[in-house]
């Protein structure tokens, strides 16, 4: 039923008035998690070891700065170290603890009265002190021992449930196989030659994936028509003004495409990266020889399937001597170009990704803390910004990464350089977005609400957390979504000449590079195809980020957004 005025129900007693609409729509949600569910917790599992693997290292941290002071200043020094390292995390994880799994004030519970400012001071003193007991718990008592034993028993059921076959998986619709004398086709999916076997099954991947987002627009419809407060609100103009933008729609299907083929790779993608890429010589496969069904390893078969130009090469959408199916054809070493291409893909996503929301991060926090308190605040990140801007960005990308890499860090050794390269070009790039948000966080700390909360008491922390970054939000997605294409070149850009992504770790412009002196050869395709899925991954970014900000703010255009947000940065 659609609210034709305002009320003050909650969105959770709105659905539960009327709970049809919510409830046909989650059970399509289901049905759809369920073809897939396999897949979701194989990414879990993934997940979680990833995220295992950073919280040891976080906690290995107040060991390392121990390990240091003592070496220098004695076995005290090392222990009082030990002890302000592990303060300082617990206190980092303390307001994230409060910020995320908290909802409630534990000074109001506990009946506190104080000012605003120190509310928040003992708030955070308090949850640390949780922290730090559950922490000797876990160290110092058998719970540490069940706690484990509970994250393996867990871990174990999602392995399981990891295993089950899916709709897009590999098992169902195997492209796997070889050919008889007759011409038949002995393994694959129903006897289908393998390129038509993974042609269906991208086909099935590229479906899946538009009905999911089909079921996603229907759920916004299903809330805009029964579980909204107003009929109208202007996110509705965006969105209107967004799809009629076709720009913005290229640039959108682009970027779909890309992340399908990302968040699918393993189904997409003619050999598994395991035999493929990473370990060839210990997979082997069966095929049709002389001799009859014969087995070979996937590096022999690799040898033999390279593409060096002239007559030694598997170009595209063709088979090797051994009946596998090239889409993309072969590279230098023999490997399925595009299973190569799908995993790097992979690779683009998440570096790209992860130093995006780092810039964002750091250039929304500092945004808000100089329009708060401008000054010396604003002034000292101006000089910072204005510092690391003069310099050539790709330059101090490549000293950096070839500094770190030199010298063996071990941060240049996680994802084969791929966090270092994030964590560089974060560094190297929030003054941009910084400064693009700088003028939009200006305006709205003028604002009467702003001095309003201030004179309620309200801390500084809440007042831009609840009244300022709403404002900036929608301006740092246009320029986040925009620097996103600039960070996926330039890694590519950096493989291109060495010093970016190592191998055996795919990566789009290492591709490039190892092909470049086979463009004019029948090897051509090994760099010109990469190229241009870079270049049009580029600039599908570049159009989304055009759409969202013409949906955004109507009256900007393209020829002078960036600089209007330039000015307003100062």
């Amino acid at each position: 039923m659609s609210m034709n005025e305002f009320d003050d129900k909650t969105l959770r007693e709105r659905i539960a008035d009327n709970p049809q609409p919510a409830l046909a729509w989650l059970a399509g949600a289901l049905v759809l998690v369920a073809l897939e569910l396999g897949r979701l917790a194989s990414g879990i599992v993934q997940v979680g070891e990833t995220t295992r693997f950073a919280l040891g290292g976080i906690a290995s941290l107040p060991g390392l700065v121990e390990e240091s002071v003592a070496s220098s200043l004695g076995e005290i020094a090392g222990l009082v170290a030990f002890g302000l390292a592990a303060l300082v995390l617990l206190g980092i994880a303390a307001i994230l603890v409060k910020w995320l799994l908290i909802p409630w004030t534990l000074v109001d519970r506990l009946g506190i009265e104080a000012s605003t400012g120190v509310k928040d001071i003992i708030e955070r003193v308090i949850v640390t002190g949780l922290l730090v007991v559950a922490a000797a718990l876990v160290v110092l008592t058998p719970v540490g021992g069940v706690l484990e034993m509970a994250v393996s028993a867990f871990t174990r059921g999602v392995e399981w449930v990891s295993s089950l076959p899916t709709i897009t998986s590999r098992e169902l619709i195997s492209n796997e196989g070889y050919q008889l004398p007759d011409g038949s086709w002995e393994g694959t999916f129903l006897g289908l030659s393998p390129a038509v076997a993974w042609a269906l099954r991208v086909a099935v991947v590229y479906a899946y994936a538009l009905v999911w987002l089909a079921w996603l627009w229907r759920g916004y419809e299903t809330f805009r028509a029964h579980y909204r407060e107003a009929d109208w609100t202007p996110r509705d103009d965006s969105i209107n003004r967004f799809r009629n933008h076709y720009w913005g729609m290229f640039g959108l299907i682009v970027v779909i495409m890309f992340l399908v083929m990302a968040l699918w790779a393993p189904a997409v993608s003619p050999a598994t990266a395991e035999a493929n890429l990473y370990q060839p010589y210990e997979h082997e496969f069966e095929y049709y020889g002389d001799d009859g069904v014969e087995t070979i390893s996937h590096g022999d078969a690799n040898f033999d399937s390279r593409s060096q130009g002239g007559d030694i090469n598997v170009g595209i959408m063709s088979y090797d001597d051994y009946d596998r199916f090239h889409p993309f054809g072969t590279n230098t070493d023999g490997k399925d170009l595009f299973t190569f291409l799908a995993y790097g893909a992979q690779v683009s996503l998440v570096i790209g990704l992860l130093a995006t929301v780092l810039m964002a991060v750091i250039a929304t926090a500092l945004a808000l803390i100089t329009a708060y308190y401008k000054g010396v605040t604003d002034l000292v990140t101006i000089v910072a910004s204005d510092s690391i801007i003069s310099l050539p960005r790709f330059l101090l990308v490549l000293l950096l990464s070839v500094l770190f890499m030199q010298a063996n860090h071990p941060v240049a050794e996680i994802y084969d350089g791929g966090l270092l390269l994030a964590l560089i070009f974060a560094g190297t790039g929030w003054p941009l977005l910084w400064r693009s948000v700088r003028g939009p966080a200006l305006q709205v700390s003028e604002q009467e609400w702003i001095d309003a909360a201030k004179s309620y008491g309200q801390s500084p922390a809440a007042t831009m957390r609840k009244h300022m970054a709403p404002y900036i939000a929608g301006y740092m997605l246009i320029y986040a979504s925009l620097s996103l294409g600039g960070v996926i070149i330039g890694v590519a850009a950096l493989s291109f000449l060495g010093f970016g992504v190592q191998a055996p770790t795919p990566e789009w412009g290492r591709a490039v590079y190892e092909g470049q002196s086979l463009i004019p050869t029948s090897s051509w395709h090994i760099a010109t195809l990469p190229g241009i899925l870079v270049v049009l991954l580029v600039t599908g970014f570049n159009a989304l980020g055009d759409g969202i900000r013409d949906a955004i703010d109507p009256q900007s255009e393209a020829s002078d957004g960036a600089a209007g947000a330039a000015g307003g940065g100062g």
